[in-house]
């Protein structure tokens, strides 16, 4: 069976090193959230993860959910690990203290969810999707629906879904048909098929409220005519308790390539009734605060693949003897060198470490800064930190899933043929991150939203402020020698990234497709200068550390310092090539006719 181990260290690195929680202490959550209690949560999310969730992971592969009488199963021990979940109180663990939640950091939230996603990603789904549900619910509804309906999401007594893909309409939701009818109550009917909804039918809780995107009758056409809706699986009676079946079912389950534990439904509306939340025509404004929350779930999925073939292909490649080190035997008393010795397999699974613990330290800062833009008590800070959100998330979503693909497959060449058998788990990882890069937005549509939106956003404000961070870090580290190795490249990433930048503000507004051909180069080379962001000021905290250090830890901080010399050496560079391919623009690709493809 694969292995997982929750990467501790790093978290506590992070925590308590480079972001130093304890300087807002002052601030609401943060209050709540002294170093002694993050660790004990850390400690206990690690247990269930490695205990409970882990050991499920290749049973829901094998098993997948089944559809009978249009009730939905799940894999064996599902039902139960989800019992032990909500009897923790962990879907709580982030939530508004008024409907019973603890109210802590989301950055908090995040690290559990990568835990939580690294040992079985497809039953991670069930209680992710539903805090997107509870976030949309609190910023949107009417107080009467969060009374009636959060408390219940934040027990995790009932789930959630987002319900917007339909057959013939995926990213261009312009184009959707479901309908909502008006009772004349307050309430709708609504009639429609939706497909591809996570979570959209299972045996895990009492009830499941869909949150559901369709078009009243008689509005305008296009996204301009589109609402939300509350649709629950049961009615909810005034006194709470459930009611009876609304008209929404399950009429099949998908076939897919991977994250078989999770059950991806066709879901089907015959007069269901539904509520709407927040404005009538404007529910894709509701919807956005869903989407970009699973939009950042989806980034850390791509990580959490990442970091489990990562664990696994080191743990093979200690073990595994194959060949001979090309500079002589290392284990002169065994048969063969293990895989360890070969440069490549180092490559391969330095590429990945460095990528893991970079990437991680991007999703913890933005989601920090998240936090700070609703906690913090000063005007400016609020205002970088809904920048830093708004802007990298299409950065984590897209760079992560699209690095976490390609890492989890190189883990898989590390085993050789090994990887391609089942029964080694790799080809799982594979298969499972292989999804993140298409769903809450195929990433060249995050790329898209990238060059296109973030970037003009309020005048630009939020990447000069990106690069104002940069800028700033270099001029208070550049005469550090020990820092050199990390603060040159870092600079060289940002003069790439500044170029792509000023390039498309030339060249977009006069070709439109100049920005679609460039937009996926230039994610990917936000995506490395970010992680080359992290890894400076890594070295920097690893190397204040080791000055005060005798003994103790310092390995750690010495690999740590090795892991980011290996990134700013061998991939930072690439921001060199993804600032060429952009200043190509579009004529090299869309000089073909349809017809010569």
């Amino acid at each position: 069976m694969p292995i997982y181990k929750a990467p501790l260290r790093e978290y506590r690195f992070l925590l308590n090193e480079l972001l130093d929680f304890s300087q807002y202490a002052h601030l609401p959550g943060f209050a709540d959230a002294p170093a002694d209690l993050v660790d004990a949560i850390l400690e206990e999310a690690a247990k269930l993860t490695e205990e409970v969730l882990l050991p499920l992971n290749q049973i829901g592969d094998r098993e997948g959910c089944k559809l009978e009488n249009g009730v939905v199963t799940t894999p064996t021990g599902f039902k139960e690990a989800y019992k032990t979940l909500v009897d923790g109180g962990w879907p709580a663990l982030v939530a508004d203290t008024a409907y019973g939640g603890q109210g802590l950091p989301n950055a908090l939230g995040v690290i559990f969810n990568e835990m939580v996603s690294s040992a079985n990603m497809a039953f991670g789904m069930y209680p992710g999707l539903s805090h997107g549900a509870y976030s949309a619910l609190s910023q949107h509804g009417t107080d009467e629906q969060k009374k009636k309906y959060l408390p219940k999401l934040v027990t995790g007594e009932w789930t959630g879904t987002m319900n917007l893909t339909e057959p013939h309409c995926g990213t261009d939701l312009g184009l959707l048909r479901t309908k909502a009818v008006p009772v004349g109550d307050g309430s709708f009917k609504i009639s429609g098929q939706k497909i591809f909804i996570s979570a959209g039918e299972h045996d895990l809780a009492d009830n499941i409220l869909h949150l559901v995107l369709a078009r009243i009758e008689g509005a305008p056409a296009g996204v301009k005519g589109i609402s939300l809706f509350l649709v629950p699986k049961f009615l909810v009676n005034e006194d709470g308790s459930l009611g009876n079946r609304n008209g929404v079912s399950c009429g099949s389950l998908e076939e897919k390539m991977g994250i078989h534990g999770n059950a991806t439904c066709v879901l089907n509306y015959d007069e269901a009734i539904g509520w709407l939340v927040g404005e009538e025509h404007k529910g894709l404004r509701a919807m956005f605060t869903m989407m970009n929350e699973a939009r950042l779930g989806v980034g850390l999925q791509g990580l959490s693949q990442s970091e489990a073939a990562y664990q696994n292909a080191v743990t093979y490649a200690l073990e595994r003897l194959q060949g001979r080190s090309l500079t002589g035997p290392k284990a002169a008393d065994k048969a063969a060198d293990p895989l360890i010795v070969h440069p490549d397999i180092r490559r391969m699974l330095l590429d990945i470490k460095s990528f893991n613990e970079g990437a991680r330290a991007l999703l913890v800062w933005t989601a920090l800064h998240g936090d700070l833009s609703h906690r913090s008590d000063d005007e400016k800070t609020r205002e970088f930190g809904e920048d830093m959100m708004s802007l990298l998330t299409p950065v984590l979503k897209g760079y992560f899933t699209d690095r976490g693909f390609m890492n989890a497959v190189d883990a898989q060449q590390v085993y050789g043929g090994h990887g391609y058998i089942e029964e080694w788990g790799m080809e799982q990882f594979v298969r499972d991150a292989r999804i993140a890069m298409i769903y809450e937005g195929a990433n060249g549509v995050q790329a898209l939203d990238l060059v296109g939106r973030k970037l003009a956003q309020n005048g630009g404000r939020a990447v000069f402020a990106f690069f104002k961070t940069i800028d700033d870090f270099a001029a208070q580290n550049q005469g550090d020698e020990k820092l050199k190795p990390f603060v040159e490249p870092l600079i060289r990433a940002r003069k790439d990234l500044e170029a792509a930048t000023l390039w498309f503000m030339e060249n977009a507004l006069q070709n439109a497709d100049h920005a679609g051909a460039g937009s996926t180069p230039y994610m990917h080379l936000f995506g490395v200068t970010g992680l080359a962001l992290m890894w400076a000021m890594m070295a920097k905290a690893a190397h204040e550390r080791l000055a005060t250090l005798n003994g103790g830890d310092k390995a750690y901080y010495e690999t740590k310092i090795k892991t980011g010399r290996y990134y700013m050496e061998h991939v930072v560079p690439e921001t060199a090539t993804h600032l060429a391919r952009i200043r190509h623009g579009a004529d090299p690709m869309m000089s073909l006719a349809a017809n010569e493809f």
